[in-house]
């Protein structure tokens, strides 16, 4: 198959993935309320079976979407996509309720400019992801009646990026990674009076925001490693992800219900798409990796945004705190070159990871720790099937508040061919 053909062929994959699960989504989360949702900082499926892992570490054999200085290491084309699934229970002092969400994570690809030297990648992928439903019912002030709201959440920020790294010294990557931001969050609020028998009194009434994104914004990195023998390296990285004040437009409306998401319908226009932005911080992170070339690596990472300077779409503070994620991770491959011995040939990855959430409710700071496991499954000679399984608690039921484990799982795979830029003598 010619190089056109080849990308041609690609060009429509990435097609088919924009329009059929644009927004899918990522994590289910009460938590994802809060700001412009819950950042995803984890990496694709190889990062997330060790705890996010990285920054200072990435192979040949899949996207290193983490680090865009590490794309030097894809010396052949890779085409990579991956779906993920997660189950939650949410669990309060006196409730419990399990809920459930998925969908498409990313499709990305990258392709060798000067094996070793040079790469470029492109892709698509989720920076933020809003996904909840809460229910509370209270008690009207001096009177029989209760009432009913019903917060809903969904949509969230996603990017379609460009990504460069060269080589410009020896052991020495420099990457940089521009994305288009792209999505829309959406909360309503369903309010109605119920009476002592629970039936409704009056007509319920509907809040509803959608903030709209369409902006741009780049990230930084830098990756060296030493030589500390013939069969071991010790790699160095580092990110930084500049966000600052994100554009877009704001819609808000109070109606009856069913009627606020619809601009032609009675009620009050609070925003009628007024331009504006919100103020999110940038992201940094480091890390460190030693690696056993071609047998193991364990590495020790950390990540750090100061939601304290946060602000939202009318320039107001916010009760976010500064939030910092730290992952411990390994990956084991026992002989990448058995031919009579499958199981050696896999890779097996763990990781723990915690994470201080920018999230204070209740004057509680909510904290996530996650146990990791997955692997790389060999398919043939060059492509691969990646598997991650993460789980883990967030949050705590004390003062009110709710308690979520989670199970998580991410499906990828990674389709290789260093047959591209070889000069043909046949076709």
């Amino acid at each position: 198959m010619s190089i056109y053909k080849r990308l041609s062929f690609i060009g429509a994959i990435c097609t088919f993935f924009i329009f059929s699960e644009i927004q899918a989504q990522s994590s289910v989360s009460a938590y994802s309320s809060l700001g412009i949702g819950d950042f995803n900082n984890n990496g694709l499926t190889q990062n997330q079976a060790m705890g996010g892992l990285g920054i200072s570490f990435g192979t040949g054999w899949g996207l290193n979407y983490m680090n865009p200085a590490l794309a030097t290491r894809n010396t052949i084309f890779n085409f990579q996509a991956a779906l993920n699934y997660q189950r939650v229970d949410l669990a309060t002092e006196n409730e419990r309720e399990f809920v459930d969400g998925g969908g498409l994570s990313y499709v990305g690809m990258s392709l060798p400019i000067k094996p070793g030297k040079s790469a470029l990648g492109l892709g698509i992928n989720q920076i933020t992801t809003v996904n909840y439903n809460i229910i509370v019912n209270g008690q009207v002030a001096n009177s029989d009646l209760t009432s009913l709201n019903r917060i809903d959440g969904s949509g969230g920020v996603s990017e379609a990026y460009l990504a460069y790294s060269l080589m410009p010294v020896k052991n020495l990557s420099l990457g940089v990674h521009g994305s288009y931001l792209f999505g829309s969050t959406i909360r309503t609020n369903n309010l109605s009076l119920l009476n002592e028998d629970g039936e409704p009194i009056g007509n319920s009434s509907e809040y509803f925001e959608r903030f709209t994104v369409t902006d741009v914004t780049y990230k930084l990195g830098a990756h060296y490693f030493f030589k500390m023998g013939e069969k071991s390296n010790l790699h160095l990285g580092a990110i930084y992800q500049a966000f600052g004040n994100i554009n877009g437009r704001e819609f808000a409306k109070v109606a009856d219900f069913g009627q606020a998401s619809r601009p032609d319908t009675d009620g009050e226009i609070l925003s009628d798409n007024i331009r504006g932005s919100v103020y999110v911080p940038q992201n940094v992170g480091f890390g460190i990796t030693y690696e056993r070339i071609n047998r193991m690596i364990v590495g020790l990472e950390g990540q750090f945004q100061e939601f304290s300077r946060y602000r939202d779409f009318n320039g107001n503070e916010t009760d976010l705190t500064d939030s910092y994620r730290i992952a411990l991770g390994s990956q084991i491959t026992p002989d990448f070159g058995s031919m009579d011995n499958f199981l050696k040939r896999i890779t097996y990855r763990f990781g723990v990871e915690y994470k201080q959430t920018p999230y204070v409710v209740a004057q509680t700071n909510i904290t996530d720790i996650g146990i990791n496991f997955g692997g790389t499954i060999p398919m043939n000679s060059l492509s691969m099937m990646n598997f991650a399984i993460r789980l883990g608690q967030r949050g705590t039921t004390s003062n009110g508040l709710i308690r979520e484990n989670y199970a998580g799982f991410s499906l990828g795979f990674s389709l290789n061919d260093n047959t591209w830029f070889y000069k043909r003598v046949y076709d």
